[in-house]
């Protein structure tokens, strides 16, 4: 049986991440409070972001800004998911406010 959370992206209790998706504080947030299916939200999310930006992920401040967005993505102040949304409607991801990272 999958561990459960109460994913506050989705606002419902959802199968949870199987391990933190990488070290330290932010990666144990997301995997004491986000599901699977909204993490899989944010990795399409952070795709579109990386394509639109053209990010380069070798570019400390490129991953600075992901991490920005992905901490707003799920725990900003527009991160829950409107009311009437249902994890069956889409696939597609919302969130994320802000410019883009400077390029240097």
């Amino acid at each position: 049986m999958p561990r459960m959370v109460q994913c506050v992206k989705i606002g419902q209790e959802l199968p949870g991440l199987e391990k933190p998706p990488f070290p330290g504080e932010m990666g144990d947030r997301i995997y004491d409070n986000i599901s699977q299916q909204a993490w899989q939200m944010w990795v399409e999310h952070q795709v579109l972001l990386i394509n639109h930006y053209g990010l380069v992920l070798a570019d400390p401040n490129h991953r600075k800004f992901l991490v920005e967005q992905m901490e707003e993505f799920f725990f900003g102040e527009d991160a829950q998911m409107p009311d009437g949304w249902t994890p069956d409607d889409s696939p597609g991801a919302a969130g994320g406010k802000g410019g883009g990272p400077s390029r240097k």
